[in-house]
């Protein structure tokens, strides 16, 4: 009796003790999941706070739970890159074309480093400027977060950069490099002398030492419904055809946000007056917009007029290139900030340079002149469309191509991936992305190049300075005139 009484009593605690070890385990696991997703930094801004230099309201994710935030980060960010990367070169089956000749401020932005060349040592100290850290070895590409980036501008970024691996696969060197997402660019020449600090950024001065980049909207703008490149030029391109040039409005347009610390656009709204000024300024409410689904700010409508103003923003504007594309005259408030194309623009071929001391009479002149010259304002109008169309997603991914490559032969150090990087994908952003992104990002996916990047053209720092001079002197005859 005893002994049955024995096996009775004890027989249930092997199986407690199993229930109470799997219990365990499974909180645990909980712990180590949950306490992986408060410290992964993502590409959309998990755990990350705006860079100190430019802040903006940090992302709170209020729309997810604690657990499906955990379970979202680590299904894209260590789920997700799994497949195996295609790093074997394409076989081209044409010829490579000659790169356009503005690719030559490559080697202009590239000269601080041409000597003494990059050292890990500086790479890191310009880190402290840097939004984010991509490392390409071996065809893939690994990201390390150090701030976030306001709006979808990194994923937007990245996914630049992943196209161009699929562009030309087995072609991207390994390289290591910095990049900030915002605006403004910070290394100045002035207090960054004694060793330039190499940043990628989407725009630059000539007061500064920051690499200008392709920015994010060339694979779409999500925020303000502006799809990607290829397919917003086409748009614009057709829209500006709907109205032949003499039955344009014949006055000068400006539509966007006075409100974000610009001087240009500050005295720019004061000119709103066609009769006295020969010019329209409008209001851009985003706001608005969204909420009305974007109907009155589609860019092709906004073609209708012989002249054009672009004024630069906080910092430069990545309107630019779509008040370019509508064959109207651009009229360009002197800009301060240059991004990797804009310097390939002439005055008087391809737009009409205006005075941020005398908008107001120099946007009247201007506009005078065009209507009393028709032929060559509606020349100059066609010269800086077909500019821009010329502009497509290969020369894009091109300039990316030998900017790169040619940075990565500075690079004094063999790249190799960070120990607290994250490789990133197309499937890994595309798990992130909601499905307004998601679309964006999938009508921009590139194919493999049939043919080999556009053949660069030999340095030749001397020739842009000539033109540098050159350009100025037009700038300052035109302003006289104006």
């Amino acid at each position: 009796m005893g002994g049955l009484f024995t096996r009775k009593t004890l027989c249930p605690r092997p199986r407690f003790f199993f229930v109470l070890s799997l219990f365990i385990l499974v909180l645990g696991i909980l712990f180590v999941v949950d306490n992986l997703a408060t410290q992964t930094k993502t590409i959309i801004g998990h755990n990350l706070e705006p860079p100190p230099w430019h802040e903006f309201p940090a992302k709170t994710f209020e729309n997810e739970t604690k657990y499906s935030r955990a379970s979202k980060i680590i299904q894209c960010s260590y789920l997700s890159c799994k497949s195996m990367t295609n790093n074997v070169r394409s076989t081209f089956t044409r010829e490579a074309e000659q790169c356009p000749e503005f690719y030559g401020w490559i080697y202009q932005d590239l000269e601080p480093w041409s000597k003494t060349r990059i050292s890990y040592a500086t790479l890191m100290e310009a880190k402290k400027l840097a939004s984010l850290r991509v490392v390409i070895v071996g065809g893939k590409l690994y990201v390390d977060y150090y701030y976030d980036c306001v709006l979808s501008r990194a994923m937007f970024t990245i996914w630049g950069l992943l196209q161009l691996l699929k562009r030309y696969p087995g072609s991207v060197p390994d390289v290591d490099l910095m990049f900030d997402c915002m605006d403004r660019p910070y290394v100045a020449k002035s207090d960054h002398s004694a060793m330039p600090l190499p940043i990628f950024r989407y725009c630059t001065t000539r007061d500064h030492y920051d690499i200008p980049f392709p920015d994010w909207s060339f694979w779409g703008w999500v925020e303000v419904n502006v799809g990607p490149w290829h397919e917003e030029f086409q748009s614009i391109k057709q829209g500006s055809q709907k109205t032949s040039w003499k039955d344009k409005f014949p006055h000068a347009y400006w539509k966007g946000n006075p409100d974000v610390n610009s001087p240009a656009r500050e005295k720019l709204v004061l000119c709103n007056d066609t009769n006295k000024w020969g010019a329209q300024i409008l209001r851009q409410n985003w706001g608005k917009e969204v909420v009305n689904g974007f109907k009155n700010s589609k860019l092709s409508n906004q073609c209708n007029h012989r002249y054009k103003i672009y004024a630069e923003g906080y910092a430069w504007s990545v309107s630019l290139k779509y008040i370019l594309s509508c064959g109207s005259v651009p009229l360009i408030i002197n800009p301060i900030y240059e991004d990797f194309f804009s310097r390939g623009l002439f005055p008087k071929e391809n737009y009409l340079p205006i005075p941020l001391e005398n908008i107001c009479p120099s946007i009247k002149t201007a506009v005078e002149w065009g209507n009393s010259h028709p032929s060559e304002a509606e020349a100059i109008g066609k010269a800086v469309q077909d500019y821009m169309e010329h502009l497509n997603m290969d020369r894009v991914y091109d300039y990316m191509y030998h900017l790169i490559t040619e940075y990565a032969k500075l690079l004094d150090f063999k790249p190799v991936r960070p120990s607290t990087a994250l490789e990133e994908c197309n499937e890994s952003l595309l798990c992130y992305a909601d499905e307004t992104h998601r679309g964006f990002l999938e009508r921009s996916t590139a194919t493999p190049s049939p043919a080999p990047p556009c053949k660069l053209p030999p340095p030749n720092v001397e020739m842009i300075k000539k033109k540098m001079k050159a350009k100025n002197i037009i700038i300052n005859k035109t302003q006289l005139i104006f």
